[in-house]
């Protein structure tokens, strides 16, 4: 570990990431200053949180003489690597970093990365699942919720052994880009443990480390807004890859020609995952007559039907297989795995089912923030559909969607700041059939729209295909708010 006494670092962004890299920062010695654009009132909940820590706030932006005594800089996920601020340092010669970077410099067990252009989140929570099934097989100090871990106190406090005797360590860490960063736990976790990290492009473009698992769903245009090209998005999401040594794994998605084309520069094994039989001498995890099946070298174990996936959609039977073969390559056991499979239902704002309202059934899909994954919320039901999309665009190309729609939905909804754009590009496309467009400003008003059109026997789908930063803080606020709308309707 580093000696961080003597080190000035500056993190860009007083948001989830920023605030954990800084309290584990400062509670290491070094001298921490945080600075974020938004104004000093609005930093309040932030500042009470590393209240008991040394960092030093910066409110209304960031100015560059922050550089003249910085040897360290960290920009926060979502903060662009285009602000002055970070250019000056770049020509300065001043590193950059980020949270996850430094955890995995200090990391003290083996470690699992999963990135994508889509499926990530729901890829890496069932990866979680089944370490924690494994490990709990094991005898390994499985973590316990904090409801579970306060019933755990009071039972002991009941008894003559103090529940201070007692220490709740998890064996299986999971967070990253979801969750909490796992910097907040680094100096809790032991050799014997397993972390689970969902890596953004943002993320792994400072890191100079790999995870020992290392996966690559899917590349497919996203974040160009951040990127600028797909070639250098592309070579973000390859950078997890890029540090393995032979005694890693990497997976990558067989049927995705972004995540394919990179197997050339896997060190290490290569595992893959398909929705069809896999080329002959390949290991990993497919899709074969309705079965789910893993391969590896002249070993053939037959997993679960695809009627047991409980999720919606190819994409996510993708998600399962592409969870599977990461956990063989973790050395999961196969029973544990294949409990985690059948048990799993999905994460929240993925295809969650809110509520059925005279006949019409309401499902919340916010975490679709590029249109490839409003397009495969669309394909995972048969049923006539009420599209709801909008948010702040990322750049990205919406022909393919606006074909789509006029080809399965009946009814289109767009909202925020998007929505003038995405409205003409639905109404402007020379496909064959129509659609009914309405617009709307806000999520709250398009909602009332989608439940003035639906019909008994339709799905109204939030599936945005931009992202929530023009009304919300992020997706998940975007789709609690959904749900507590839609709830409320009479």
């Amino acid at each position: 570990m580093p000696n961080w006494n003597t080190t000035h670092v500056l993190i860009l962004g007083a948001a989830r990431q920023g605030i954990a890299l800084a309290r584990w920062l400062a509670r290491h010695g070094a001298n921490v200053t945080l600075s974020d654009s938004r104004r000093e009132e609005e930093l309040a909940s932030a500042k009470e949180s590393l209240a008991d820590v040394n960092v030093t706030f910066v409110a209304g932006g960031h100015p560059l003489e922050l550089l003249d005594n910085c040897d360290l800089l960290c920009p926060s996920g979502g903060v662009p690597l285009t602000l002055p601020i970070v250019e000056e340092a770049v020509r300065r010669g001043i590193p950059l970093s980020n949270d996850s970077q430094i955890f995995m410099e200090v990391v003290p067990c083996k470690t699992i990365g999963v990135t994508g252009s889509a499926g990530k989140t729901t890829t890496t929570t069932l990866v979680g699942e089944m370490a924690k099934l494994s490990f709990k097989d094991e005898g390994g100090r499985l973590a316990l919720s904090e409801a579970e871990a306060m019933k755990d106190e009071e039972n002991n406090a009941a008894s003559d052994i103090h529940p201070s005797s007692f220490k709740i360590h998890p064996s299986v860490f999971i967070g990253g880009n979801i969750g909490d960063p796992l910097i907040n736990y680094v100096d809790d976790m032991t050799a014997d443990d397993i972390a689970v990290l969902e890596l953004s492009s943002f993320q792994l473009d400072q890191m100079t480390i790999s995870p020992n698992v290392a996966a690559i769903l899917n590349v497919t245009p996203n974040h160009l807004d951040r990127h600028g090209t797909m070639e250098a998005y592309a070579n973000a999401k390859a950078r997890i890859l890029e540090f393995q040594s032979a005694k890693d794994t990497a997976v990558l998605g067989r049927d995705d020609k972004g995540a394919w084309d990179l197997k050339s520069r896997v060190k290490g094994n290569l595992l893959a995952f398909s929705l069809q039989d896999l080329d002959e001498g390949l290991n990993g995890a497919y899709l074969h007559d309705g079965l789910l099946s893993l391969r590896d070298g002249y070993a053939y174990v037959p997993l679960l039907t695809r009627e047991k996936v409980q999720l919606r959609g190819d994409h996510n039977v993708a998600n399962v297989l592409a969870a599977f073969a990461i956990g063989h390559a973790a050395g999961f056991k196969l029973d544990d795995m294949l409990e985690a499979a059948e048990e799993f239902r999905g994460v929240p704002h993925r295809l969650e089912f809110v509520r059925e309202l005279r006949g019409a059934r309401w499902y919340n899909d916010s975490i679709a923030t590029a249109p490839e994954r409003s397009m495969a919320a669309v394909h995972s039901f048969t049923e006539p559909i009420v599209l709801m999309l909008g948010g702040r665009d990322k750049k990205l190309p919406w022909d393919d969607l606006a074909k789509l729609i006029h080809e399965r939905v009946d009814h289109v909804v767009v909202f925020g700041e998007a929505g003038e754009m995405i409205q003409k590009t639905v109404t402007g496309y020379s496909g064959v059939g129509g659609v009914d467009v309405r617009r709307a400003d806000s999520l709250k008003e398009a909602i009332l729209l989608a439940a003035e059109v639906a019909s008994a026997g339709d799905v109204v789908l939030l599936s945005p295909g931009g992202t929530s930063y023009d009304e919300f803080k992020d997706f998940a606020e975007r789709g609690a708010a959904f749900r507590k709308w839609v709830s409320e309707l009479p």
